[in-house]
């Protein structure tokens, strides 16, 4: 091929110039894939100097689809830790869980590695503009790399939608933020037509080239691990693209023979947003979306999941599966998670915990597995709902107080 990468479609496996601005197949309307030369990346690859350098998104820039280095716009993203939850282990009687934290990333999410890649090629096709529809993380990120980019950006979320932490990020960042009458699947369907139609550079997931940077996290676990990857990889599933990132990332490993065994990709969902869950748990080729998506959990409360045909790639390819969880049982695995290991997670990011919980009481995840859940977001990005549920301060006189502990 001309360049070392181009746009492949999921669905009709049509490829395409990668310096055209594409969203979805120009033949069939599928989602795009940014498919790499894997040969001539084989060839860049150099496994020692990975590991004597520190972990970064930009480390693995073999792997990563951009042209011109010196456009690169990066807030220092990657290198999360992956943090060792023995409590958790010892209470559910699991071999290994360990917890990516992906609130470590600049702006507090997961979304930083893919806007570092998706914000540098935006530069490369000479982008005025840069736009995205949200329920949050989504455009605190690219409000900030926009920023750090000199590119104006608007973001458009759903009124009274979006945790107030994300919200302050974006207005913070110098986004033109517009809150629309509807739920974020509207949102997207406007930002959408509204890129298409010139002007700004779309920068959802529908993009291919965000879910490249995404894709990052499992070269990251991969190292983390010793080289040895994990059994399992339970992952928040909202618009669907990080499931799908992170089993590429094990892919393209697997391929160039650096690992042998793919983790088995497991997605949750909120149970008033699961339509993935419903479409794997029925074996159908095609999900229904939800109409009125309602959770707790805003970053997941999604009921049309763009890259939802990935999703049941990424976990029917990797021999995994999906499970739902409910509000309540967020909540619980956030305060447990936090209470137990000292990880402080927004909602959205417990489920992948909850969702575990669910699997092992239903014998679905053997006991003898080494099992990573990925946080997807800092604690902070959603701070009124923590207070909420974790109750209020203790009001007492001054001189009440050295009796509290006694």
């Amino acid at each position: 091929m001309g360049a070392w990468f181009e746009y492949e479609c999921i669905e009709c496996r049509a490829r395409w110039d990668p310096h055209l601005v594409l969203y979805q197949c120009p033949r069939c309307g599928g989602l795009l894939e940014i498919e790499l030369d894997l040969e001539e990346v084989r060839e860049k690859v150099d496994r020692g100097r990975w590991e004597r350098e520190p972990l970064r998104v930009w480390k693995y820039r073999p792997l990563l689809p951009i042209e011109d280095e010196g456009k690169i716009v990066t807030l220092g993203e990657g290198g999360t830790p992956l943090y060792r939850c023995r409590r958790l282990e010892e209470r559910w009687g699991i071999r290994g869980i360990y917890v990516k934290y992906e609130g470590a990333n600049p702006t507090g999410s997961f979304k930083d590695r893919g806007m570092t890649v998706g914000v540098t090629r935006a530069l490369e096709l000479g982008a005025r503009a840069v736009a995205c529809a949200s329920t949050g993380n989504t455009s605190a990120s690219l409000a900030a790399y926009a920023a750090k980019a000199g590119l104006p950006c608007l973001v458009i979320l759903p009124a009274g939608k979006v945790a107030m932490g994300k919200l302050a990020q974006a207005l913070a960042y110098g986004a033109r933020v517009v809150a629309i009458r509807g739920n974020f699947d509207r949102a997207l369907s406007l930002v959408r037509e509204m890129c298409e139609a010139g002007g700004a550079y779309l920068l959802n997931s529908v993009n291919p080239f965000r879910p490249q940077g995404q894709k990052t996290l499992a070269f990251e676990v991969i190292e983390q691990l010793d080289w040895r990857p994990p059994d399992r990889v339970v992952v928040p599933m909202g618009n669907c693209a990080n499931i799908w990132a992170i089993y590429k990332g094990f892919l393209e490993f697997q391929r160039m023979d650096l690992i042998k065994e793919m983790p088995r990709m497991t997605g949750i969902q909120a149970e008033g947003a699961k339509p993935i869950v419903d479409a794997i748990k029925r074996g159908l080729d095609r999900f229904i979306p939800v109409e009125n998506p309602e959770t707790i959990a805003t970053a997941i409360r999604i009921g049309n999941p763009v890259n939802g045909p990935k999703a049941l790639r990424a976990i029917r390819n990797s021999g995994g599966t999906a499970e739902s969880v409910t509000d309540e049982e967020i909540v619980e695995a956030q305060l447990l998670l936090a209470r137990t290991e000292g990880i402080g997670v927004e909602p959205a990011s417990a489920a992948s915990l909850a969702g575990l919980k669910k699997l092992v009481e239903a014998g679905e995840v053997d006991r003898d597995e080494v099992v990573v859940c990925v946080a997807t977001g800092n604690l902070m990005k959603d701070p009124e709902e923590i207070v909420r549920v974790a109750g209020a301060p203790l009001e007492v006189e001054v001189e009440e107080v050295r009796g509290i502990l006694a």
